[in-house]
């Protein structure tokens, strides 16, 4: 496998025909691990060094399915820390509707840069992940989506911020408990400042929680967690590996990770 190779044509594809949309996606999202050169000297700082653009697209498979250290992560903590002066985009999408939607806002956007998509498999077989015609005809992408199932705002007392499939766990577990919402944050870079800010104002009773499936020195939390007044977070704890080898202990960990961020533990 030369994933340094495959990554450094696609970002001269990209460059070379910036007309088109140019998607590079890894059969595992750690694969990416091979191409850091690449991603570390062209894609994180090619504009910077350079002014040359390019919108190439990384499609990273990543999410805690219980499949061992090796597949699963794609390092989201690397590739949020290459990020600053409006670089790249970092975004994990959680539905149809939102990936559609994402892709179709990076082909037509004039000011051109690297997307990386960090997006789970086992969301494809995820019923609840589907959208409607209507979703992916009348919308655009949102970078939060707030939770459409709460009426009372004010009776809200927990505010649980996720991204990507962890979401589908929280939801199940919560069942009918709308003093919890569940607000999704589908990018990551740039950060959407305001509308976290406006979600403070929705829910003025709530505390605000981060979860993730990662461990907490891995995935979003270390980058987040100065950019907005958490109450708390939920994570794996801290970890060498990315996840276990072993699947019954993945499932402990993860309704761990699930009952801590709803204040359940």
């Amino acid at each position: 496998l030369s994933e340094e190779a495959a990554l450094g044509f696609e970002y001269g594809y990209s460059v070379a025909d910036p007309t088109g949309l140019t998607m590079w996606e890894a059969q595992f999202g750690d694969f990416v691990n091979g191409a850091q050169i690449q991603i570390d000297q062209f894609l994180a700082a090619g504009e910077a060094k350079w002014q040359q653009q390019s919108s190439v697209v990384l499609l990273l498979p990543h999410g805690y399915d219980g499949q061992g250290p090796e597949h699963s992560s794609a390092r989201l903590e690397r590739f949020l820390q290459l990020c600053a002066e409006n670089n790249m985009r970092v975004a994990m999408p959680s539905c149809a509707a939102s990936y559609h939607h994402l892709l179709r806002a990076q082909a037509v956007d004039p000011n051109r840069k690297p997307l990386i998509v960090m997006t789970t498999k086992s969301l494809l077989r995820q019923k609840m992940a589907g959208s409607s015609l209507a979703d992916l005809a009348e919308h655009v992408f949102r970078a939060v989506l707030d939770d459409e199932s709460v009426n009372k705002p004010k009776d809200v007392r927990r505010v649980v911020v996720c991204s990507g499939k962890v979401y589908y766990d929280l939801a199940s577990a919560r069942g009918d408990d709308r003093s919890i919402a569940l607000v999704r944050c589908e990018l990551l870079y740039p950060w959407p400042e305001s509308m976290l800010a406006a979600l403070q104002q929705r829910y003025p009773n709530a505390s605000f929680v981060w979860c993730q499936e990662e461990p907490a020195n891995m995935g979003a939390w270390q980058f987040v967690r100065d950019l907005f007044a958490w109450d708390g977070a939920s994570t794996r704890r801290p970890a060498a590996s990315p996840a276990t080898g072993s699947l019954q202990r993945h499932k402990a960990e993860q309704q761990a990770v699930v009952d801590s961020a709803l204040g359940r533990s």
